[in-house]
């Protein structure tokens, strides 16, 4: 029966692989799409700039020359003006943006049942290893992208979310897969559900929080840099300022930020229980409050003047890259009292 569900959830979740990697290439053609768009516009504002400059050219006269160069700029804000209605349009009217982000909720939904089926034929939680981990990990991240939306329409982050998830399940199934068997002692507590689940909420917000910073950084280099056309970071300006990107990715990352303070706090009350004493300088633990050290850097850069922008970002980007660190490394090469990836127990 076990070796059924396991078998079943094996399937549920390459079944969701597929999905997701449909709906990636969506989400890709949406972006190209968007190139085309605002390359299009562009052609056009030029042309349209190319039509009054002849114009000026054609009439010699001193208000000629007033009456040219008031129509010129009458002409640029009209056209200016019909790219930004075109830009907010967009999504609306992007067939398949809609597709890709269908797609990625039925993975959801597969993945979902996938976590579901491991849980039940282990009798206990999904994220008691690595595999398990990074099964019940993924899910969140596509569950918080999912829901984000209610609030901000972020669907233009699809293809990074999606290629992040299929990169994180392709390693965790190829590396990290392991057998169901039962909790080693240390772990049969239910502070494994609040501990644990918590974590797994942070990090969610925190690899959210990691695609708008990417994302603020190239949109910040291509309003510096300035428009060139058929440019690769053309699609960009279809999507929201810098500015309106940062404000976001702040917004996601204090959430972030909020549920692993709880995680340090939980994991102190846990270790407490567990080994009767709040820290003992373990490995994880030491990454886990690095980890906490550095968004709390970065929402500390938020309030200062000068760490706006670019480097506020960086710092969100850093954040991200040590949780992966914690997770990916520290979890296989560093040993301690919070080695349960199972990868050497045969868990």
């Amino acid at each position: 029966m076990i070796a059924t569900l396991s078998q079943y959830s094996v399937l549920c979740l390459s079944s969701a692989m597929g999905i997701y990697a449909m709906a990636f290439v969506f989400f890709a053609i949406d972006l190209a799409r968007r190139a085309s768009l605002a390359d299009g516009e562009s052609n056009e504002v030029v042309q349209e700039a190319e039509r009054v400059a002849s114009a000026a050219a054609a009439d010699r006269g001193a208000s000629g020359k007033a009456t040219i160069a008031s129509g010129r700029t009458a002409t640029l804000s009209r056209i200016g003006t019909r790219v930004e209605d075109e830009v907010h349009r967009a999504p609306e009217r992007s067939t398949t943006l809609r597709i890709g982000f269908s797609l990625t909720l039925l993975a959801f939904v597969l993945h979902l049942a996938a976590t579901v089926l491991r849980g039940v034929a282990a009798g206990r939680v999904p994220w008691a290893n690595m595999y398990e981990f990074s099964m019940t990990g993924t899910l969140i991240i596509i569950g918080v992208f999912l829901v984000v939306q209610l609030r901000w329409d972020l669907r233009f982050l699809g293809a990074f979310i999606t290629g992040l998830v299929l990169v994180l399940l392709g390693v965790a199934t190829v590396n990290y897969y392991v057998a169901v068997v039962p909790l080693p002692p240390a772990l049969q507590s239910y502070w494994l559900v609040i501990h644990v689940l918590v974590a797994i909420l942070g990090t969610a917000f925190f690899a959210l929080g990691f695609a708008l910073s990417v994302t603020q950084l190239l949109q910040a280099r291509r309003e510096t840099a300035g428009d060139s056309p058929r440019s690769l970071l053309s699609f960009l300006r279809t999507l929201p300022s810098s500015a309106t990107l940062e404000n976001l990715a702040y917004r996601v990352t204090i959430i972030g930020f909020i549920l692993w303070t709880f995680t340090l706090i939980a994991g102190a009350v846990w270790a407490e229980k567990a080994w009767g004493r709040y820290w003992g300088w373990d490995t994880k633990e030491v990454w886990t409050f690095i980890i906490w050290t550095i968004y709390a850097g970065y929402i500390h850069a938020r309030a200062t003047r000068g760490w706006r922008g670019t480097p506020s970002a960086w710092l969100a980007i850093v954040g991200f890259a040590a949780v992966m660190f914690n997770f990916g490394v520290v979890n296989v090469f560093f040993k301690g009292l919070h080695a349960y990836s199972g990868l050497d127990t045969g868990m």
